[in-house]
């Protein structure tokens, strides 16, 4: 097997690698949209959201939806990349690589995109930091003040 393969394979992996789970319904078939809605704690709208982008493709039931293993497993990746921060169509890649549907240019660009989402979330929580640093600062002047005030009072 060539090592562009091999590699590819063990990305994929890593990015679809989720938590054991305990639950129940890890080891059916075939889901419902509300059992799917509970378990991820996602809303029924989210679900069809997804389906309306070609992200997940359940089957029909009358009016029912059923989802596959398949769908419950996108949909982990699908949840995983949003909070990572990834964008719809960047997940869309990843999960292409990860299912084996992608050549190794997708598994360059979702490499790429790691180190860049890596980045971002680097910024944004510095930024965090200097606004908490600066609120617990206000925070502390503000009790300070009032500490003042009781003992100008009393």
């Amino acid at each position: 097997m060539d090592d562009s393969r091999e590699m590819e394979r063990s990305v994929a992996q890593i990015w679809a690698a989720e938590a054991p789970s305990d639950n129940h319904l890890t080891a059916k078939s075939v889901f419902t949209i509300g059992e799917l809605s509970r378990e991820f704690g996602v809303t029924l709208r989210a679900l069809r959201f997804y389906e309306n982008k070609g992200l997940i493709s359940p089957q029909r039931d009358g009016l029912n939806r059923l989802y596959s293993q398949a769908d419950r497993s996108r949909l982990t990746l699908i949840l995983k990349g949003k909070k990572l921060g990834f964008t719809l169509g960047e997940i869309r890649q990843m999960i292409a690589v990860e299912e084996g549907t992608a050549d190794s240019r997708n598994l360059a660009l979702s490499r790429e995109k790691c180190v860049e989402q890596i980045a971002l979330l680097q910024k944004q929580k510095a930024e965090l930091e200097e606004g908490l640093s600066e609120l617990y600062r206000i925070q502390a002047q503000l009790a300070g003040k009032a500490t003042e005030k009781d003992r100008r009072v009393g």
